[in-house]
């Protein structure tokens, strides 16, 4: 009997490999949906996705080394940044 692989997916933040379910998905959604970046809590939107670990410290390191811009290819404006440090705060205290 075969098992299962374990998808890993790398955070953007300390660049570790951590299993895809433990992560928080940060996606960009296609230019024909209007290219918005979001959290995507149940790991389906469509749309090119970036991992984070959930860790604070690895959102502020992603954020100072523009990874989600690396990651998505494009500019991300600040309010996005702040939209997702109030929504990955809310995600934390949820879980």
């Amino acid at each position: 009997m075969k098992t299962k692989k374990t998808p890993l997916r790398m955070c953007l933040g300390c660049r570790e490999m951590i299993p895809k379910k433990e992560m928080i998905r940060v996606v960009r959604a296609p230019e024909d949906m209007g290219g918005e970046i979001s959290l995507d809590p149940s790991l389906r939107k469509p749309g090119r996705g970036a991992y984070l670990c959930g860790k604070p410290e690895c959102f502020e390191k992603a954020k100072k080394i523009n990874a989600f811009a690396k990651a998505f290819s494009c500019q991300v404006a600040p309010a996005v940044y702040d939209e997702l440090a109030a929504a990955l705060g809310k995600t934390k205290t949820a879980e």
